[in-house]
């Protein structure tokens, strides 16, 4: 991702909690600089109360959709007709739609064919269409986890909110070192990771309770990793392969 194109944030005020907000922004910075700000809701519901103040510290412009019909969510269309004229105006490179609703998978798929980058950020309930449509996903309650941590200086509360990696994890990793392999069976470890999300844009280390993929791969009995000396800088680069150990099969030649 691009930390210098310009974003626009768009978050369902109505589907989305308020207590982490500052966490959420600090999280999109990571990939691009929010230039457009808003957040939609009926803003005369007592319920989006707690917002008020957040959206004064953060910049973010409240965008009033009165709820006209019950059992109809106004506030999801809004957003929509906001982020196509948002597009049209080219004023943005990418966008990151705040919502756990899989009412925005069309939305985020026509911004995806338009070359925009998409970003979402939503509850682990979030239905999976949505998340596939989105370049990368985040959970929020990866964020919460980290803002517990830092409040709590302990390294016990890993385990919060932390999925453990299963079978179907480590064979998404194996078969994705086999897809960008050399003859030797070696993969650069950040061609790995772009393609991880490709595959799957929820994959993120931090859900397993590590902050990069280095340490998860390390934490993997049936990976190897290798560092090298880049010969262009002084940063070493990381490569990884399977273990001799693995089935290796379905490596192409």
């Amino acid at each position: 991702m691009n930390k210098n194109i310009n974003m626009a944030v768009l978050i369902d005020g109505d589907n989305i909690p308020s207590a982490y907000i500052k966490e959420m922004m600090e999280e999109v910075a990571k990939y691009g600089n929010p230039t457009i700000k808003r957040i939609y809701g009926d803003w005369t519901r007592p319920g989006l109360t707690k917002w008020k103040n957040l959206l004064l510290e953060n910049a973010i412009t409240p965008m009033q959709q009165y709820g006209y019909t019950k059992g109809k969510n106004a506030t999801d269309s809004a957003m929509i007709i906001d982020a196509m004229d948002i597009l049209y105006s080219q004023k943005v490179n990418g966008f990151c739609i705040v919502s756990s609703d899989s009412d925005f998978t069309r939305l985020a798929t026509r911004l995806r064919e338009a070359g925009m980058q998409v970003i979402g950020i939503g509850e682990k309930k979030t239905p999976n269409p949505f998340i596939v449509a989105c370049d990368k996903f985040i959970y929020i309650e990866i964020l919460k986890k980290q803002t517990k941590q830092k409040i709590e200086n302990q390294e016990n509360s890993e385990t919060d909110n932390v999925d453990k990696i299963t079978k179907k994890e480590i064979v998404l990793i194996s078969t994705t070192i086999n897809d960008l392999s050399d003859e030797d069976g070696w993969a650069f470890l950040g061609d790995v990771g772009s393609l991880l999300l490709k595959k799957q844009p929820n994959f993120d280390s931090r859900n397993y309770g590590f902050e990069k993929l280095t340490p998860l791969i390390k934490s993997i009995e049936k990976f190897e990793i290798e560092q090298r000396v880049n010969s262009k800088s002084k940063h070493k680069l990381i490569f990884v392969k399977n273990k001799k150990t693995h089935n290796n099969k379905g490596k192409r030649n």
